[in-house]
């Protein structure tokens, strides 16, 4: 049975605040939006209707919840430490707040058999409002020519200052009517600043100045800085120089 938008928020509020508070944002849409806008083959195999909700870490989500996972001394030595910390806090949060609930979740790093990505990021962000996806289709007259160039998500708050975490699918729920698709905010508006932001995000992407393409309410602090712009096969290494994992977590 299909439940009112009223309804679906009054569902999500709990899990909202909750992760609020460790550093993500949510944002509800249906699956039928995502899927009309891509082939057949990167389908959600869902009815149309069926509530998802895209999870993303602000800048807070470094101190609020990763530093504070590693000092509980959780992290596993095979896996990614941000992923693990991901993974704990929304297994912990969907258990609290979705007890009776089938909730299907998948992480932006997992992959099908296929080797196809279980769900395409920066899709789900745009149609989900959270963030206005801008490609090279977005430029009247791309000055690259034939040359690819990759689209990136720019957040109307965070620019791009923030992650695609995780995308979680409510089995049983079923989005009425009345529960709207809400456009994410084009806050690249102009030519000039669009072709700016994808040479800034292709060509140099290392410098991060992408990321303040628009003006950001919060940013990365320069701790949050070093640990991602060390190559993720050095990373322990500063997490143990730091104190946060001992040698029997490396």
């Amino acid at each position: 049975m299909a439940i009112s938008s009223e309804r679906v928020h009054e569902l999500l509020r709990t899990f909202r605040e909750y992760l609020k508070e460790k550093g993500f944002e949510i944002y509800p849409f249906k699956v039928g939006w995502y899927n009309a806008v891509l082939t057949a083959a990167h389908h959600l195999q869902y009815p149309a209707d069926t509530l998802a909700v895209l999870v993303i870490s602000t800048p807070a989500m470094f101190e609020r919840s990763f530093l504070p996972f590693l000092q509980s001394q959780s992290c596993e030595s095979l896996r990614d430490p941000i992923d693990q910390c991901t993974a704990h806090t929304l297994s912990d949060c969907i258990s609290l707040c979705f007890a009776n609930q089938s909730v299907d979740v998948s992480y932006d790093y997992e992959m099908l058999p296929s080797r196809k990505p279980k769900f395409l990021a920066q899709t789900a962000a745009h149609v989900s409002g959270a963030a206005y996806y801008y490609q090279k289709s977005d430029i009247h007259n791309p000055p690259w020519g034939e040359k690819k160039m990759f689209g990136v998500c720019v957040h109307p708050q965070l620019g791009g200052w923030f992650a695609i975490r995780a995308l979680l699918v409510f089995r049983d729920v079923q989005a009425g009517a009345d529960f709207q698709q809400r456009d994410p905010a084009d806050c690249v508006c102009t030519q000039e600043e669009r072709i700016r932001l994808l040479e800034s995000f292709n060509l140099c992407w290392q410098d991060w100045s992408y990321r303040d393409i628009v003006p950001a309410e919060e940013r990365y602090s320069d701790q949050q800085k070093q640990y991602f712009i060390t190559p993720p096969g050095q990373r322990r290494a500063l997490l143990r120089q730091w104190g946060y994992l001992t040698d029997t977590q490396s």
